[in-house]
Parts: structure tokens; C-alpha cells; sequence
């Protein structure tokens, strides 16, 4: 076995043993090989790694080592129980792979069996081919033994390799099992010592448990100490708490008195304002009257104007048609004439403009003149110049004389006036008024010359004379033209061009749109020449893009008329071209006039013409400067810097310019200084040079030139004056020279160019330096343009840059720092001192306290501020108490001068005190499930925000908002709530800590009570979702009684029992708790609902009410007072009625507003509904937060005595809060007024009435409708439900009421949706038809009348029900339906029991036998209703029949009524008897025989009569049987003979000896009476009860004719019912 064994290597067993069916080694296997300890014989010790079994003999050697040293430490035990574990885990695992190599071993056998078999099947195979000698199957059966030989041998190497590796493994086991037995005690001693350190665990544990209690037992005793201590100082704080309680009721007495004393003035104020506002209302409604009547009378004098303006064109055009026919008439020109009268208005028109124009520039120039000699008038006073020579009338003086006399009316006076006496009246202005009066009446100097001469001359010389008379052309003369056209030809020619093209350009309409618009899209949009110099040639192309839909076309049309000589357009058209598709211009732009051009080129499209704008800008010369003040700052004497200024050319043209001090002329010449003045007459803005054409200077009198030129000479003037005195009262005149130029001061600038002049600063002596620059321009067009240059010239050579230091608001006993920066101008360093005020040195530090600055930099001083709260006393006069601003001064002494540098400091100094207020809070009682809020203000003194926090609350304390953390702003006052929620039923007193962030801390006192009363509630707090208004929203919530403990903690125990409680609901709450008062036993609960339904204020609906009624009457009064005064409209003017209107209004409303205001407005009024319904719509989101108190008392509500209330306690008070959102709804009703209710009244049973309901969406959004099931069994059904209602839009629905019973009817439906729920109420009345008939049995009987008259019955129907009823009457004969019974058998050969024809015979003549009135109508409730039934019978029958039968609101049949008659040819009749034939009148033809021949032929009429003897008891004698026959005679109102009828029965005494009995046999009867022949019959002694007795006799009848009737008797005995 040990030879086997060491043939395997360590690798083959990893190799071989080891692996898993995918090729790789298990880690964990090889992690717990490679693990394994290796002892000195260990094969891995020399280099090849070993087998498993001497690992596994090495791990046992050392294990059996460690096992014998006594001595052995933990770690030992824990690798000898790893490798224990690690044994069990190969063990395990060397058994899986046994099994896993056996099953491959057998599998391997079996394929060697099968391999073994094919290969021997191939071998006979091939025997068998080679004795057929066929030798490629041959060949082939060898290829396949080989592979099947191959194969083989293969399959017998791996079950060799395979049975190695099984007997290795094996091996394997065997060692681990031997390895397991040797640690077996090893094992077992291991498991005892951790049994024995389990039950040590156990010992320690319940010792430390022993402790743990006898801590708690003390922990309780000392709580219960605590605990009686705390009642006996509650039982304090109760007294104290109800002595608070009562003085805050007297206060509060005083208070409400006090409340409604301030009430009333305030609502005293208000009707005052209410009053000036409608007075205020009054007085606008006036004003507005007046302002439409001056309207109206200004409309009507427009209209006068109009009228006349219309009146006179009329005219006018009249008197043209009469002169044009004269002429006509004569033979002349009547065009030629109209045009030179047109003409000759025309330049009317035009003088009387022009002389209008000159009256005006007259008095402009005559204002200007009496000015210009009021100032030389002045200025002659003060400086007399010398005399001058006399010379010539300037044209100044002739102006003058000629508006002299022009004013004055004189004529023109001769040229000899004496020239020095006018010279001497107006004296020669100055130079520069000269130059500017001559220039402002330079265009009127042809008409100052005389009154004789002007201006205005005829277009045709000669024509405004008097004796012009109109010449008269030669017809050759004219019928020639001018070259070209005349200008009516021209007209005519361009309206005809325009017809042209107007029927050229069509409309384009593409995919049904039609283009608008610029057919074409020019790139660039503007055509621009800019800087065009005279004579060169400038191009630009365009393109044309075409921006319509489809295709389309492009001509040139022309450029404007103004641009035609200098613009050339080379355009070639493109054709057809596609949308998108361009074609390109070439423009070409000769300038001949240096002058801005603008206009367009204009194009003609397929859709309409457009255009192009043409531009063209001349160079000009546009000058700027960068900026218009320099500052040097400041600097120290002797030095020098410099500043540049630049000036910039955005214009195409140069020119020359100089840079000079303000005072200075350009030039040296004093001729040139008129022509600058002038030259700043012209304007300049940025499109370039504006100058002012002659056109203005003619045709107004003072130019804007002139009032420009005025206004920047006295602003010049002005300004020098100005800047002469200020420099004069600072600095000496030569200091001026301070500030001057640089090298660079006159020169060229060409365009589009800038230049960089620089402005030296050299100060000389200290202070503030100012001096005045100008540029001026040769370029005339070019304004001047002015910069100022200021500097300060300082002698110290240490300086504070920042001569503040703002420290800003500091808090006391706080350290404040900063860094103070020190310059030095000096080229040596310097010795420094810093110094602060005597009475700050407590407050404020500067260090260091000296220093040196070294030549020509700086030095930092660092200042500390220590502010104590003794700064108002010590500061003195630096600190203001009241606005705590601190304003320190620093001195900086320099060495070697006298002169110190000093800075001030400033700061704002504030405390950092926070103020709680108020300083003790008590909450009183509080129930251990609710909370209570008490507010505390938070006051910061500071004038910085501070932070603060409420730390070490307890947990019962809850601060809001932000936890008690925040920021409290700046002498802000913060409202903080403080939320105290007991947890125990005892007293409490704790204190609130605020901490600032300066780390101060302020407190508040607190006390309350907790209290745990006998009852909870399960919510006690209830949030509603939003309501509509009118619907219910519905919670539920439980009142539980658990508690048996004391209510306060000093108080004796509640008594364990019935509790019953009480919700205290105000009245105007719309708020419903159901149950409000109850009983709870111990362990139980009672159920509550809460119902939350937002309705309006009745107080609200009934003024909203008022205004609607006084608007309506107001609008009555006003049309009743309108129509009554219609016929004063056409005498009085519109103002006098309204004022009179106005006024009663106001009367009827001052005399009906106290009524209307006294009324009560019912709730079911009109005005009040509609109130509501505007109400409901305009109604705005609120919010409601309501608390009701739920109070407690011991005892059930049902012992009390009467009405003796329980003893509720005000301590054991629960409070339900409920949060109440009310909203608009967003379905209404538009119908009905807007109620909800809608009752259908009384509907008759069986019946339906329909209500359409209109809703309508309110809201802004689309809803979705669902709608409450009503009862399936019940009247009401909704008949046309939706399922959406969009925003604004009105559905109808329809509603129906269908009684079944008579019953009073309600349900509710719910319109739902996710905005709300509206709720209809549906009523009404279901009333049963109760209508009773006069006629008993339903039978009426019209007996017997003669053929062809009539006879009337009537019967009354009457009304028991409360409501109207709909009746209609119809005829069974007259029925619809009659037709298709008819269709079926006869009713003779049908059985008498089956019959059910009810109508009989009809009339021959087609009229019906019965008929009715009134046929339909309304049965009102409680009255009753006559009907009336008309037999008319024209033929004898005595089966007339008909049913009538009484309909109810077209549905319901109430009565049938069987209706009967019989009529005669004769007066008399017989009736009773058997029927012996059929109530169907027979087909035959009736007799054709008269009356009068029917008496020759008698005829008897049979009548059956048969009796039946009913004999009970033979010893008993049985009543006789009797019939009867009536014989009647028929009122008749035909004339008869005879007026009765008699009738006499023959044969009596043999019918009594059969036993028949007869009375009377014979007699008379009366016109409409009847007789009754009462006929008994008892049976004879002789008579056989087998053979029923039968005998006849004969009654005859004499009237107005005989009759005679075969009466036949059978008799007949029953011995039986």
C-alpha cells in the first residue's frame, strides 16, 4: 500500500485528483492544501510538493505535539480546531470525487464494451467485402477499424488512468479517517471546555441582573419623594392660578366696554365717509351730464358746419356747371377756361398765405428791432462812442423806415429823407449785430425796398390786370402739342401704365394659403454710397431672392425721379424663377452734386411691385473727444505728470484742428472771430451737419440759427464769466499756467482716424487748480468742442489716503482691528508718532506708536477698538448719544514739521442685549393630549442681526419656528412661539435659555400644570379638505374612556365609571358634531361625526339683495320718468331733463332706501336667490381654523334629575381643532335660481315629470363628472348623464320623477369631481288619480227610444286627488284598434261565455249610436265634472252597446263604463224573458214593407220565460219561482193618436191551473213609464218532476200600432242548489 501510495506525486494529485469537471482547481480545496502545516518529513520541504496522505500524516504529528505539551497557548488550540474542520471538509470532499470517478470508471467500461463490439462488427464486414472483392467498401471498413482501434486504445489508457486516480483517492480516505481517530480525544476535550466557560457566562450575567434591580428599586423611591414634593407646590399654584383667572374676567369686563365705545366711534366715521363718498359720486355723476351735453351741442354744431361746408360745395359745383354750359353754349374752351380759374384761386390762395406770412415775419422783425435799439439805447448810456461820419441808408435803415410806415399806415416817403436825422433815431448796432441782422433779413430784402413792391406775380404775365381779357387761341393753335406731351398726356399715360401692371400682378395661393407680402427679399436690405466724391463712379450688386411660394417674375419698374441722373440700374430679367431662387442687380452711382441722396428702385412682381432703398451720404467730418473733464488727483508741488485726451474722426473727410485754452482766439486776425461765432451757429449731431436752409431764413422771421447762435454766445459768455471769477477768487492769475499743453496742439486728422493729445499738470503752489480747453476746426461745419482739466497740488509729503477709517457698527467689549495705510512723497525717510485722543486712549490703540517710512512708500498702522460700555461717558463731545455714531480723531505728528497729518475714525457703537418679553410665562392647566401655545416677543437692542438658539429645552418644550434658531435682525422685535405639551400629569416649572452668538444667555420662567382626564379623544385634529360652498365634507372620530387615574396628580382619584362629556359648538359655526353630548363606560367608545358645510352669511346674501332691488328700481324710475317726459324731450334741451331725472332718482332712492333697508328679504324671493347665486360665483378661497372645547364630568347624562347639569370641570377639557378650507364650487346650477333643491311637485302615480338642471363649470380647468347612484326601486332616474364638463361650458341635465305609489319622495344626487362634490336634492310628490263616478256598476243604461231620436243621460266625475287631472273620453266604437278585433269570428258563433264584444249595433247612417261631451279637459282638485251621454239610434235594435272609457293624462284608463240602449219603430216594448237570438243584428235585408202594411201581417214575437221550483226538503214547502216582464211606453215628441199604451195577457185561467200565477194580466201603462207583469209559478199536485211543464199564451200590446207576443212558460223543478 505505502509502494502505491508513493508513486503519486503531489502534482499528479493536484493534477488529477483535484480538478472539477471544467478543468479548474476548487479554491477552497487548494487555499486549505496550500494551508496546511508542514512537518520536517513533508515532501513540500524538498522541493516537489508531496501527497495528501503524508500532509495529512504531518498535520496529525503536529497536532499529537501540541496535544502533549500541557502548556500550550491559545493559538495553538485554534489551528489545531481549524485543522480538525479542515479534515472534515476533505473527508467530504474526497468522497464526492470518489463517487464522481467511479461513475466515470463505469462509464468508461461500457464505452470500451461498445467500442470493442463495432470493431469486431467491422472485421465480419469487412471479411464479407473482401471475399466479394469489393475493395473500396474494403478500404473503407479499414479506415474505420483504425479509428475504432485508436479510439479503443485511448478509452482503455484514461480507465487505466481513471481506476489510479480511484485507488488514490481511496488511499486518501483512509489516511484522513486514521488522522480523524488519532483527534478524536482532542475533539471531545475541546467541547467540555466550552460547556464550562457557557455555564461561567450564566453565573455572571445573573449577578449583574441582581444588581441592575436593587438600582431600580432605589431609582423608584427617590421618584415618589419627588413626586409629593411637586403636588404639595402645585396645590400652591392652583390657588394662585384661580385668583388670575378671576382678575382676568373683571379685566376683561372693562375691556369689552371699552371695545365697544371705540366700535361705535369707528362705525360713526364710516357712515361719515360712506356719506362724502356718495356726495363725492354725485358731484362726478353731474359733471359727467354736463360734460355729454356740451358733447352733444358740439356734435350738433359740427354737424351745422358740415351741413353749410356741404351747402356751399354744392353750390359752388352748381354755379361751375352753369358757367361751364355759358361757355359751352358760346363756342369756347370750357376746360381751358376751368383750369386757368383754378389756377387763378390756386395763386389767390398762395398771396393771401404769402401776405399772411409777411404780416407775421413784419412783426417778428419789428419785435427784434425795438429789442436790438432798447440794448443799444443801454449800452450807449453807459459808453458814449465818438461821433461818426454821416454815411449811406444801410438796409438795415431802409427795414426800419419801410415797417415804420407800414405800421403807422403812411405812404412810402422819398429817398431824400435826411439821412442823418435817422441815424440819429436808430443808432448802428454793434459788429456782431450787424453780421447777425443782416443775415436774418437777408431774404426779405426785396420786400423791405417799398409798399409798391412785391414778391407775388401771375404765372401768365398780364393776367391779374383789369383790362386783361382771356385770348383767344386759333384752332391750329390748339391743336398743337408740346414735345413730349402735355401734362394731361403724361397723366394720362401713368394711369394708364398703372391699369397695365395693376392687371399684370395676380394673387398667389399655394397649399391653400395665399402669399402677403415683399415678393422679394433684397440682400442688403438698404443700398448705401457712403462718402461719395464728385466725379468718381461707385458700384453695388444686389440680390434678388424670391421669397413667395411658387414660381415667380421680376421687371425693373425704375429708380425715383431724383436719383434718375445720377443712378444707373443694369438689370437683364431672369425669367421664371422658383421659390428661393435669386437673380442679381447691378447698380451704378455717378455723383455729380456733392448732396445726400435718397429714394428707392422699384421692381415688379408677379404678386405685387416692391421697392429697394437707395442711399447715397456725402463725406463729412464728425469729431469727438474721449471725455470732457480731466483729473489729476492730487499731487505734490514740484512734480509733473501727464493726461492725454483723444480726438477721434468717425466722419470720411479730414481737417485741420488746434488745441487751445478757452480764452484764446484761433488766429491772430479780427476778422476771422465773426466767422468762429457764425460757425457755431450750425448743429451737429450724429447723422452729421444739420445747417438751416434759406427757405427757413425766409420764411420765418427769427431763424433758428439766430436763437441758437443767441443761446451758445450767452452760455460762452456765461461760463467765461464764471470760470474768471471763481479763478480769480482762488489762485492769482498766473497759476493758470499750472495745467497746460503738450507738444502735440494743432494738426491734420484725417478720416477715420483719432489723435492723442497730451495735458501736462506741473503744480507750483498748493491747491486746487482748474483751467478751460477748446478745440476749434478750420473745417466751418465742425463745432468747437470744450474739455476742462482740474488738479490739486499738495505741500505735505505724508499723506492718508483714506482720511475715514469707518470701523462701521461695532458692539461693545468686542475687539475691533484694522490696517491704516500711510504714504510718503518725500525722497528721505521720515520719523512718524501716532497719537489718539486723550479721551479714547481707553478705548482705541494705534500701533506701533512710532515708526519710520522710508522715501517715496508706505506704512501700515494698525488700529485696535475696544469699545466699553464706559465710550458715552469717556468719548465726551466725540460720541452722539442719541445716533451712537463715534467720530475719533488720530493725529500722525511727522519729525522736522509743524504741520500734523490727522484722519478721523468712525464707528456706529451698539450693545448686543436681547430683551424676552414677557420674563414669565404660566400655562396653566394642560390635558396630557393636547398642547398649548403661548407667544414670547424677542426684542434686539442692536443695530446688527444677531443669532440665537433656546438650548437644554426639555422634551415636553418645543420652540417655533426654526426649532427657537434663527437671526433676529436689527432692532427687529421676533414673535416666537413656545409650545408646551405635558407627558405626565403633574406640576411643571422650568426655565427657557436664549444664548446669543455673543455667548449671553437670557431666560424666561415657566409653570404649568398637566392634566390626565378621564377621557381622549382618538383625532384631535381634524383637517377637512377644501369644501365647495353648500356641499359637506364628513370626518369621524372616537371619544375613549381608558383612564382610571387621578385627573391631577394632587386631586383624589376619578371614579372608575360612566363619564360623560359635552362638545360646546357655537351656533354661527358651519360646523355639525353629532353626537354634542354622550356617555362613555369604562373600556369603551363612542363614535362622533363631525360635518363641515361652508354656507354664506344670510347678513351678506340680504345686502348683496338690497343693492340688486334698488338697482331695479332706480332702473324703473328712470324708464317710467323717460317715457312720461318723451313729449318735453322735443322742447327742453337734453341737460334739463337729465338734471330733472337725476334728481327725482335721488329722491326715490332717499325716500325708498330706508324702507328697502327696514324690509326683510324672504329667503325663496327673487332677488334674494339671485344674491346667492352671484355670490357663489364670485366667492373667494378662505380659510377657517376653528378649536371646539370637549368638557367632562363623572356620571351618566341620563341620571341626572331633570334638567339639573353635571358638574363639568374646566381642567378636564379636551379641544378639537378642525381646519376649515372653503372654496368656491366648481360646478354650480345655472337654472333655478342657482338653488340646489329642486322639487318636483305633485305627480299623479304612474306619471312622469321631467326637470332639466343646468350646470356649468366655473373653474379653469377641465373636469371629470361622475354622478351618485340614486335608489334603483325609487321614483327618481337621471335620464341624460356626461362624463365631462369643460371650463366654462353649461351641460343640461335631465331628471325625472316617476311615482309608483303615492308616497312623498326625496333623494340626494352628487354630481363628484376632483374639485368637489355638488349635491341636488330631489323631492317630490307622488299622488294617486283618486276620481269617483257618479254611476253605480259601471252601467248606464239609456233604456228604450224610438229610431231616429235621441235621448241624453249625463253622470259626474269628480276630482279627490290634489292636483289637476287630465282626463280625455273615448268610445270603444270609435277605438283604433276596433278594426283588427273585427277581423276575427263573429261574435254569434262564438259561446255566450266567450263572448267579449262589448260594442253592439251601429247606425246605418255611419254616425256613431253614442256620444259624449266634453271629450277631453282638466279635472281641477276638488271639483267634480259633468258628462253627457246622447243615445241617437236610426234603426230599431235592442242590443245597442258601446263602452266608454275615461283616460287619465293620456295613459291610465280610470272608468269604463258599459253604456246601453234600445231603440223602437213602435212606442211600446216588452223586456225580460230568455234571450232567444244573438245581440248581432242579422245580415239579411231589413223589410221594405211601410208600417201601414205591416199591421195586415201579423206577427208574433216569441219571449221565453222559464221558472225554476228549487225544492230543498220535500216536508218543507219551497218559495214559488217567479219572473217579471216589463212593458213600457216610449215618450216620444212626434205627434201620436195615442198617448199610452195598453197591453192584456190572454189564456190566465189555464196558465193558474198550471199552477202560474199572474198580476196584473192586463192594463195601461203611461208615455215613459213602465209596468212590471210579476209572473210566480208553484207546481201542481199532478205535475211529473221528470217532464218539465211548457205552455203559452199570447200579450198583446195596442199603441199607435198592435203588437202581439207569444209568451212561452216553462216550469221546471230543482231539487237542488
Amino acid at each position: 500500500m505505502e509502494r502505491a501510495t508513493s508513486l503519486v506525486s503531489g502534482e499528479e494529485l493536484a493534477d488529477s485528483i483535484l480538478p472539477m469537471e471544467d478543468g479548474r482547481h476548487p479554491p477552497e480545496l487548494e487555499l486549505e492544501l496550500e494551508s496546511l502545516p508542514e512537518g520536517p518529513g513533508s515532501a513540500a520541504a524538498a522541493g516537489d510538493g508531496g501527497s495528501a496522505r503524508e500532509e495529512c500524516a504531518a498535520t496529525a504529528g503536529a497536532g499529537e505535539g501540541r496535544g502533549a505539551a500541557p502548556g500550550g497557548d491559545r493559538t495553538q488550540e485554534t489551528e489545531l480546531r481549524r485543522h480538525l474542520d479542515l479534515l472534515d471538509r476533505m473527508q467530504e470532499e474526497k468522497g464526492l470525487f470518489l463517487q464522481k470517478t467511479r461513475e466515470e470508471l463505469r462509464a468508461c467500461r461500457q464505452r470500451v464494451d461498445l467500442l470493442s463490439k463495432q470493431q469486431e462488427t467491422v472485421a465480419a464486414e469487412m471479411a464479407r467485402e473482401r471475399a466479394a472483392n469489393n475493395m473500396a467498401a474494403v478500404g473503407r471498413l479499414q479506415a474505420t477499424s483504425r479509428r475504432l482501434h485508436t479510439e479503443l486504445q485511448n478509452e482503455q489508457d484514461l480507465q487505466s488512468r481513471i481506476a489510479a486516480m480511484l485507488r488514490e483517492t481511496e488511499d486518501a480516505l483512509w489516511h484522513i479517517e486514521i488522522q480523524k481517530g488519532q483527534l478524536q480525544a482532542l475533539r471531545k476535550s475541546h467541547h467540555e471546555e466550552a460547556q464550562a466557560s457557557g455555564r461561567g457566562l450564566q453565573v455572571r450575567e445573573a449577578q449583574q441582573l441582581f444588581k441592575e434591580k436593587e438600582a431600580l428599586e432605589k431609582a423608584d423611591e427617590n421618584q415618589q419623594l419627588r413626586v409629593r414634593k411637586s403636588l404639595h407646590v402645585q396645590k400652591g399654584l392652583g390657588l394662585r392660578h384661580q385668583t388670575l383667572v378671576e382678575e382676568a374676567r373683571r379685566n376683561h369686563k372693562v375691556a369689552v366696554k371699552f371695545l365697544k365705545a371705540s366700535l361705535g366711534r369707528v362705525q360713526e366715521r364710516e357712515r361719515g365717509e360712506e356719506s362724502e363718498t356718495r356726495e363725492r359720486l354725485r358731484q362726478r355723476m353731474d359733471v359727467v351730464l354736463a360734460l355729454k351735453n356740451s358733447i352733444a351741442a358740439s356734435r350738433e354744431t359740427l354737424r351745422r358746419v358740415q351741413a353749410l361746408g356741404r351747402a356751399r360745395a354744392a353750390l359752388t359745383e352748381r354755379k361751375a356747371k352753369a358757367e361751364k354750359e355759358a361757355i359751352l353754349a358760346q363756342g369756347g374752351d370750357a376746360f381751358r377756361h376751368l383750369v386757368h380759374q383754378q389756377r387763378r384761386q390756386h395763386l389767390e390762395a398762395q398771396r393771401r398765405t404769402f401776405q399772411e406770412g409777411q404780416e407775421l415775419r413784419k412783426q417778428e422783425i419789428v419785435g427784434r428791432i425795438v429789442k436790438e435799439g432798447a440794448e443799444e439805447e443801454t449800452r450807449k448810456k453807459k459808453q458814449r462812442p465818438p461821433a461818426r461820419a454821416p454815411r449811406g441808408r444801410t438796409l438795415r435803415d431802409r427795414t426800419w423806415s419801410y415797417i415804420t410806415h407800414v405800421c403807422t399806415g403812411e405812404t412810402a416817403v422819398a429817398s431824400s429823407y435826411p439821412l442823418e436825422v435817422k441815424a440819429a433815431a436808430h443808432p448802428e448796432p454793434s459788429w456782431l449785430l450787424k453780421a447777425d441782422s443782416s443775415e436774418s433779413v437777408q431774404g426779405v430784402a426785396g420786400a423791405t425796398s417799398g409798399e409798391q413792391e412785391t414778391l407775388a406775380e401771375p404765372e401768365i404775365p398780364g393776367l391779374w390786370r383789369e383790362d386783361y381779357v382771356p385770348h383767344q387761341e386759333h384752332k391750329e393753335d390748339v391743336n398743337q402739342k408740346p414735345v413730349g406731351g402735355t401734362k394731361m398726356d403724361k397723366d394720362i399715360l401713368a394711369r394708364t401704365t398703372a391699369q397695365l401692371r395693376s392687371g399684370v400682378v395676380h394673387r398667389q395661393v399655394a397649399s391653400g394659403r395665399e402669399f402677403k407680402g415683399c415678393p422679394f427679399n433684397s440682400k442688403p436690405q438698404l443700398v448705401h454710397f457712403k462718402d461719395f466724391e464728385v466725379g468718381k463712379a461707385y458700384k453695388k450688386k444686389i440680390t434678388l431672392v424670391n421669397a413667395t411660394y411658387t414660381i415667380n417674375y421680376c421687371s425693373l419698374v425704375g429708380v425715383s425721379e431724383d436719383l434718375r441722373d445720377f443712378i444707373h440700374v443694369s438689370f437683364e430679367p431672369p425669367g421664371p424663377l422658383s421659390a428661393g431662387m435669386s437673380c442679381e442687380v447691378l447698380v451704378t452711382f455717378k455723383p455729380l452734386i456733392d448732396k445726400d441722396l435718397e429714394g428707392s428702385i422699384s421692381f415688379l412682381a408677379q404678386t405685387g411691385s416692391f421697392s429697394v432703398p437707395l442711399k447715397c451720404s456725402t463725406r463729412k467730418c464728425s469729431v469727438s473727444l474721449d471725455k470732457e473733464l480731466i483729473s489729476f488727483g492730487s499731487y505734490v508741488v514740484g512734480e509733473t505728470t501727464s493726461r492725454t485726451i483723444t480726438l477721434t474722426n468717425t466722419g470720411g473727410l479730414g481737417t485741420s484742428f488746434k488745441f487751445l485754452p478757452a480764452s484764446e482766439v484761433y488766429g491772430t486776425d479780427e476778422e476771422s472771430l465773426p466767422l468762429l461765432k457764425i460757425s457755431s451757429l450750425f448743429t451737429y449731431d450724429d447723422k452729421g451737419l444739420t445747417s438751416v436752409s434759406e427757405q427757413q431764413l425766409e420764411g420765418n422771421g427769427t431763424s433758428p440759427l439766430d436763437t441758437q447762435s443767441r443761446k451758445e454766445s450767452d452760455k460762452m459768455e456765461e461760463q467765461e464769466g464764471t470760470s474768471a471769477t471763481g479763478g480769480l477768487g482762488m489762485f492769482p492769475s498766473e497759476e493758470q499756467a499750472e495745467i497746460t499743453l503738450g507738444e502735440i496742439t494743432e494738426g491734420e486728422i484725417g478720416p477715420f482716424s483719432s489723435i492723442r493729445v497730451p495735458i501736462m499738470f506741473t503744480p507750483v503752489t498748493p491747491g486746487e487748480v482748474q483751467t478751460k480747453f477748446k478745440v476749434m476746426f478750420k473745417n466751418p461745419k465742425c463745432p468747437t468742442l470744450y474739455f476742462r482739466a482740474t488738479g490739486v497740488a499738495l505741500d505735505v509729503p505724508v499723506w492718508v489716503p483714506k482720511p475715514n477709517v469707518d470701523l462701521k457698527i461695532c458692539m461693545y467689549d468686542r475687539l475691533y482691528q484694522d490696517s491704516v495705510p500711510i504714504y510718503s512723497r518725500s525722497k528721505v525717510a521720515l520719523r512718524l508718532k501716532f497719537e489718539v485722543c486723550r479721551e479714547l486712549r481707553g478705548h482705541m490703540e494705534l500701533l506701533p506708536e512710532m515708526g519710520y517710512i522710508q522715501a517715496q512708500s508706505s506704512y501700515s498702522v494698525q488700529l485696535k477698538f475696544l469699545p466699553r460700555h464706559s465710550l458715552p461717558k469717556d468719548a465726551g463731545k466725540y460720541f452722539d448719544k442719541e445716533s451712537r455714531v463715534l467720530e475719533a480723531p488720530m493725529t500722525i505728528w511727522v519729525a522736522d514739521q509743524m504741520r500734523p497729518v490727522s484722519f478721523t475714525v468712525q464707528a456706529i457703537v451698539t450693545t448686543s442685549d436681547l430683551e424676552l418679553s414677557p420674563s414669565e410665562l404660566d400655562f396653566g392647566h394642560c390635558t396630557i393630549y393636547e398642547a398649548i401655545r403661548a407667544e414670547v416677543v424677542l426684542y434686539n437692542h442692536s443695530l446688527l442681526p444677531q443669532e440665537f438658539g433656546f438650548v437644554g429645552l426639555p422634551k415636553f418644550v418645543d420652540i417655533q419656528p426654526n426649532d427657537g434658531f434663527g437671526t433676529v435682525l436689527a432692532l427687529e422685535a421676533l414673535q416666537l412661539d413656545v409650545v408646551f405639551q405635558p407627558t405626565k400629569a403633574r406640576e411643571y416649572s422650568f426655565e427657557l435659555v436664549c444664548k446669543s452668538e455673543m455667548n449671553r444667555c437670557f431666560k424666561v420662567s415657566c409653570r404649568a400644570v398637566g392634566v390626565h382626564p378621564p377621557l381622549e379623544l382618538s383625532h384631535y385634529q381634524i383637517k377637512f379638505a377644501a369644501t365647495s360652498l353648500y356641499d359637506t365634507s364628513v370626518a369621524r372620530l372616537y371619544v375613549i374612556n381608558s383612564h382610571t387615574g387621578p385627573r391631577v396628580s394632587s386631586e383624589e382619584a376619578s371614579p372608575v365609571g360612566a363619564t360623560s362629556f359635552e362638545f360646546l359648538l357655537p351656533s354661527d359655526l358651519p360646523i355639525t358634531i353629532s353626537p354634542l353630548v354622550g356617555t362613555v363606560l369604562p373600556g369603551k367608545r363612542c363614535p362622533v361625526q363631525v360635518a363641515f358645510r361652508p354656507v354664506l352669511s344670510p347678513e351678506v346674501i340680504h345686502e348683496e339683495a338690497l343693492q340688486i332691488l334698488n338697482k331695479e328700481i332706480q332702473n324703473k324710475l328712470f324708464r317710467k320718468d323717460t317715457f312720461s317726459h318723451k313729449k318735453e324731450l322735443w322742447r327742453q334741451s337734453l341737460s334739463v331733463l337729465r338734471l330733472r331725472t337725476r334728481e327725482r332718482m335721488l329722491q326715490a332712492v332717499t325716500s325708498h332706501g330706508p324702507q328697502e333697508e327696514k324690509q326683510e328679504l324672504r329667503v325663496s324671493s327673487h332677488e334674494y336667490q339671485i344674491a346667492q347665486s352671484a355670490l357663489v360665483r364670485t366667492f373667494q378661497a378662505k380659510f377657517d381654523k376653528f378649536v371646539v372645547p370637549c368638557v367632562m364630568a363623572s356620571g351618566d347624562v341620563k341620571d341626572r334629575k331633570g334638567s339639573e347639569p353635571l358638574s363639568f370641570s374646566p381642567h378636564n377639557t379636551l379641544y378639537l381643532e378642525l381646519w376649515c378650507p372653503a372654496v368656491a364650487p366648481s360646478i354650480v346650477v345655472t337654472s333655478n335660481k342657482g338653488k340646489t333643491t329642486f322639487n318636483f311637485g305633485d305627480i299623479a302615480v304612474g306619471h312622469r315629470g321631467i326637470k332639466k338642471i343646468s350646470l356649468q363649470n366655473i373653474c379653469p380647468e377641465d373636469l371629470a363628472v361622475e354622478f351618485s347612484v340614486l335608489n334603483p326601486s325609487g321614483p327618481f332616474a337621471l335620464l341624460n348623464p356626461f362624463n365631462k364638463l369643460c371650463s366654462g361650458e353649461t351641460q343640461v341635465l335631465m331628471l325625472s320623477f316617476s311615482p309608483r305609489e303615492s308616497i312623498l319622495a326625496q333623494e340626494t344626487l352628487d354630481i363628484i369631481s376632483k374639485k368637489g362634490t355638488l349635491t341636488l336634492t330631489l323631492t317630490g310628490l307622488g299622488v294617486a288619480s283618486m276620481v269617483t263616478c257618479s254611476i253605480e256598476g259601471n252601467v248606464l243604461s239609456m233604456g228604450y227610444v224610438l229610431a231616429r231620436e235621441s235621448i241624453s243621460s249625463s253622470f259626474k266625475l269628480q276630482n279627490d286627488s290634489s292636483l289637476p287631472i287630465k282626463f280625455s273620453v273615448r268610445l270603444e266604437s270609435l277605438s283604433s284598434t276596433r278594426a283588427l278585433a273585427r277581423q276575427q269570428l263573429p261574435q254569434f258563433l262564438v259561446s255566450p261565455t266567450q263572448r267579449t264584444e262589448l260594442v253592439g249595433p251601429q247606425n246605418h247612417n255611419g254616425q256613431s249610436v253614442f256620444s259624449v261631451v266634453p271629450v277631453e279637459g282638466v279635472l281641477e282638485p276638488g271639483k267634480a265634472q259633468d258628462f253627457t251621454v246622447t243615445f241617437s239610434p236610426d234603426h230599431e235594435s235592442r242590443y245597442f252597446s258601446d263602452r266608454l272609457q275615461v283616460v287619465l293624462f293620456g295613459k291610465k284608463i280610470s272608468h269604463q263604463i258599459l253604456l246601453q240602449g234600445a231603440a223602437r219603430e213602435h212606442m211600446m216594448f216588452v223586456e225580460g224573458g230568455d234571450p232567444l237570438d244573438v245581440p248581432v243584428e242579422s245580415l239579411t235585408v231589413t223589410s221594405a214593407l211601410a208600417p201601414e202594411h205591416r199591421e195586415d201581417v201579423e206577427e208574433l214575437k216569441p219571449i221565453l220565460l222559464t221558472l225554476d221550483y228549487v225544492q230543498f226538503d220535500t216536508d218543507t214547502p219551497a218559495p214559488p219561482a217567479t219572473r217579471e216582464l216589463q212593458v213600457g211606453c216610449i215618450r216620444t215628441t212626434q205627434p201620436s193618436p195615442k198617448k199610452m199604451v195598453e197591453f192584456s195577457l190572454d189564456s190566465v185561467p189555464w196558465l193558474q191551473h198550471k199552477g202560474f200565477s199572474i198580476e196584473p194580466s192586463k192594463g195601461i201603462v203611461e208615455r215613459g213609464q213602465t209596468k212590471t207583469i210579476s209572473i210566480s209559478w208553484v207546481p201542481p199536485t199532478d205535475f211529473d218532476p221528470d217532464h218539465p211543464l211548457m205552455v203559452s199564451a199570447l200579450l198583446q200590446l195596442k199603441g199607435d200600432v198592435k203588437e202581439t207576443y207569444k209568451v212561452i212558460f216553462v216550469a221546471n223543478v230543482v231539487t237542488g242548489p
